[in-house]
């Protein structure tokens, strides 16, 4: 059976474009026709998940909400989030809709697992640092993982926020180097790229870094999920 897929997005815009291209890059298809139905709802309203979480901003989750419901009654089969913070509110976005919601962070614990990494560096928002949504997982996992230090974080943040959410397509990255370079010394195999930016940073950045990629995972995930075949 066939199913619709719904992208509750906007978290940012550029991350939800690079899910819907992954989809269509991913999905094994000769023609327009043999492509997934997908439906998004780009909601730039959703407030910033982070300041939410750190109790410096609005709750996110009636948004969040808002947007699955109207996905769910425009068609879709199975809904999933393009940013790893607003997974802290997968249970009430879940509560919120009768079809299922795919949990990108799972997902990616699961393919941590399957390749078999001893110990991963996790690069990530303040907000899900904090939360310990991905720590928690691996622990669970038996995942090996590292944070950076409070100013490698912070040089982390900056590539979120003032690089790909500004719109940068150019960012000095003499600072996050630094930081994955330490992280690499501590014993980081791959870099969990904790923030569906950061797979654009690292392309556009051009940080040639081992690197384990949320996005895709999701992506590929959701073509099985919708009855289809994935590129292998």
């Amino acid at each position: 059976m066939k199913r619709t897929l719904g992208i509750i997005g906007g978290m940012g815009p550029l991350a939800t474009a690079d899910l819907y291209r992954k989809i269509v890059l991913n999905t094994s298809a000769a023609t327009d026709n043999d492509h997934i139905r997908v439906l998004i709802d780009s909601n730039v309203n959703i407030p910033d998940r982070t300041a939410a979480i750190l109790g410096r901003g609005e709750n996110p989750l009636p948004q969040l909400r808002k947007s699955a419901r109207l996905l769910e009654s425009a068609g879709a089969d199975i809904l999933m989030m393009p940013c790893n913070t607003a997974h802290f509110f997968y249970d009430g976005v879940c509560e919120a809709v009768e079809i299922p919601v795919l949990h990108m962070l799972k997902l990616t614990a699961e393919h941590i697992v399957a390749a078999g990494y001893g110990k991963v560096g996790l690069l990530a928002t303040d907000g899900t640092i904090q939360t310990g949504i991905y720590s928690k997982l691996f622990e669970q996992s038996g995942i090996a993982c590292i944070t950076p230090a409070a100013q490698g974080q912070s040089c982390v943040m900056d590539v979120i926020y003032k690089g790909v959410k500004a719109g940068k397509t150019a960012f000095d990255t003499t600072h996050i180097r630094r930081t994955l370079d330490g992280m690499m010394d501590d014993g980081a195999e791959a870099f969990v790229l904790g923030c569906t930016e950061l797979p654009m940073a690292f392309i556009d950045y051009a940080l040639d870094y081992p690197a384990i990629d949320p996005t895709l995972i999701l992506a590929r995930a959701a073509i099985k999920a919708a009855g289809y075949d994935v590129v292998e």
